[in-house]
């Protein structure tokens, strides 16, 4: 690991430092970061992909008066480093530690709390406009990524920001990668102009030799804008930028330290909104990474040398199961297919695609489409199955409840990293997929504590024929034994263990928790009666009220938040009933953004963990809580 770059005095620093110093100290910071992220793992190809960028932009500006927005945020370690948390870098994405994305808590620097994706340029517009209104003079900068500037809400931005004539600067950060590889006609279209060559090289070539005309030759360069405009759409069809009030600038070399800060020293006297196209490779001067920018997205700990991951373990992933599943039953049914917002591998889909192509879609980072989409091949006679993470299903909120469960669809709804997911933080815990979706009628909402309750839920979906999600968790499968009943998946919940002085209700992953807490809990000659829920909505009444007439008490453990979880359905479900001298304790997420941190961490903090929770069911038991 490079010492030197924990020496520089950052942002002071950089203003002095020559365009060759520059130049090194970008080696530098790449050193930095394998070292660094190899230990905690994180975002490294998207950070390596935008080391240049990064420091030609605070070169020119001045953070944190001049205010940048990082779209999705990831990509902004080298901003950190560059802003004075170098000596802090090593506590990255630990409990306690440096964020993995911009938090404004964090630093000043950090304009605003990135970690979904597309919204930067609305942020921005709204900062250029506030700065207008106040008299300041700040620059205003938005960092958006090519799979950024898919999702939807990207283009209400620019359409809003390119009629409102604010000076701002849009940075296109345009590595041709999302997660999985971008797909769509944005994508296309940026293709074509990181080739246009011949245009920018027959513009220079213009502007050079009708302005050595004496007198005339300014004036006869602006007369010429609808010449220039004409050639300009034969080699670039229908440059958008521009047609949305944009004046577009590029495509600029990503890793060219000059030729960055040549330009945004440019946008800087331009009046008006300014679209600079950077173009970047994602995992830059990591080899490894250069060439599996997919695997080396989001990683855990590796060997940097050969870029190897740490702790691999032998066990099945929730989302290969998934992915396995679903080959299985689309082998069987050609109605079966798959959508995916930009994250075919992340979700399990990559296999599923490579087997059926035609019946696989991606559309890109566009939730809200991808729900959409689904309800359109839903009413057309297929299967749809739309796998998203559980923070980016929110994004899909309003067309879940109006297009899907309104219309009683058959779409099946596969929600990867559901739950607390670790160090990514607040952004990416999944923890309120149970809430919102349990409010919408004619969805049923289940969670498997295991690969085989996944399988038989998969099927259970496709019978049902009305809207269905299946949430899971980060991770591996958990491994149980000794399972007294093993009950078919036909809406009812399962007695895992009988017992007589509680009732734990546990729901998805919490089951291993549960498990491993009844172990203490015995040892202290406690009773416990453990039911696996498995379907969150509709309820198992019947089971639930027969247990909690038996023991008197009922103790609810989601990995979900408190707020309109689990609990609540059990405590509106009890009220209805008229269930009448029976206790309810809810244990699982309170009504907070949780910090990032291990899963096992945070855990311990919140009381979740199997001692805890233990020690809090016999203190119930004994009357003490």
């Amino acid at each position: 690991m490079s010492k030197k770059i924990l020496e520089y005095h950052f942002p002071e620093d950089l203003k002095t430092m020559s365009d060759h110093e520059l130049g090194l100290l970008s080696y530098e910071i790449r050193d930095f970061l394998i070292d660094i992220v190899s230990k905690t793992g994180g975002h490294i190809a998207s950070n390596l992909g935008v080391v240049e960028l990064t420091i030609a932009l605070h070169k020119v500006y001045n953070s944190p008066r001049d205010k940048i927005v990082w779209d999705v945020g990831h990509q902004s370690y080298t901003h950190k480093i560059l802003t004075g948390r170098a000596k802090q870098f090593h506590t990255l994405r630990q409990l306690n530690g440096l964020s993995g994305f911009p938090k404004r808590q964090e630093s000043p620097h950090d304009t605003f709390d990135s970690g979904h994706s597309s919204n930067s340029i609305s942020v921005a517009l709204g900062l250029a406009c506030a700065r207008d209104i106040k008299g300041d003079q700040e620059s205003i900068i938005a960092v958006i990524g090519d799979g950024a500037l898919s999702g939807g809400v990207a283009y209400e931005a620019l359409n809003n920001a390119g009629h409102s004539k604010e000076n701002m600067t849009v940075i296109l950060n345009d590595n041709e990668m999302s997660i999985s590889r971008n797909s769509g006609g944005m994508s296309s279209h940026l293709g074509k102009l990181r080739v246009s060559k011949e245009y920018n090289a027959f513009k220079k070539q213009l502007k050079k030799t009708i302005s050595g005309i004496p007198i005339l030759g300014d004036s006869l360069y602006s007369g010429l804008g609808h010449f220039r405009n004409a050639i300009k759409y034969a080699v670039v069809p229908g440059v958008i930028f521009e047609e949305l009030g944009f004046k577009y600038l590029g495509p600029v070399d990503g890793h060219n330290i000059h030729d960055l800060i040549e330009v945004f020293e440019i946008s800087k006297l331009v009046e008006g909104p300014i679209l600079i196209h950077v173009v970047t490779k994602k995992g830059k001067g990591y080899t490894t990474a250069e060439k599996s920018p997919s695997k080396f997205h989001g990683v855990g700990p590796f060997d940097p040398a050969t870029g190897e991951m740490h702790d691999q373990c032998s066990a099945k992933a929730y989302s290969t199961i998934f992915g396995n599943k679903l080959i299985e039953l689309a082998n069987e049914d050609q109605s079966i297919v798959a959508i995916s917002a930009a994250m075919i591998e992340g979700t399990g889909l990559e296999k599923f695609a490579e087997r059926f192509p035609l019946r696989t879609f991606d559309v890109a980072i566009a939730e809200q489409h991808a729900v959409s989409f689904a309800a359109g091949l839903a009413l057309n006679g297929l299967k749809p199955v739309v796998a998203i993470y559980s923070t980016f299903l929110q994004r899909a909120y309003d067309e879940i409840l109006m297009d899907v469960c309104l219309q009683n669809l058959p779409v099946i709804f596969a929600i990867d990293r559901a739950g607390i997911v670790g160090a990514d933080g607040e952004t990416h815990h999944g923890i309120f997929d149970l809430s919102f979706l349990t409010s919408m009628p004619n969805m049923t909402v289940m969670a498997p504590k295991d690969d085989k309750e996944l399988s038989a839920m998969l099927d259970y979906a496709f019978k049902l024929g009305t809207p269905c999600a299946i949430r899971y968790p980060r991770g591996n499968i958990e491994n149980f034994e000794g399972n007294e009943c093993e009950n078919p998946i036909n809406g009812s919940s399962e007695i895992y263990r009988s017992g007589t002085d509680a009732t734990i209700i546990a729901v998805g992953k919490m089951m291993a928790n549960a498990i491993k807490a009844l172990d203490y809990i015995e040892l202290r000659g406690k009773s416990v009666e453990l039911i696996n829920a498995r379907f969150v909505k509709p309820l198992d009444i019947a089971t639930i009220i027969k247990s909690a007439t038996k023991t008197k008490i009922i103790i609810t453990l989601e990995d979900n938040t408190l707020c309109g979880g689990f609990s609540s359905s059990i405590a509106l479900a009890m009220a209805e009933n008229q269930i009448e001298g029976v206790k309810l304790h809810a244990f699982g997420w309170p009504d907070k953004f949780i910090q990032h941190g291990s899963i096992s961490e945070l855990e311990k903090i919140f009381g979740l963990d199997p001692i805890s929770l233990a020690d809090k069911v016999c203190e119930i038991i004994e009357g003490k809580n």
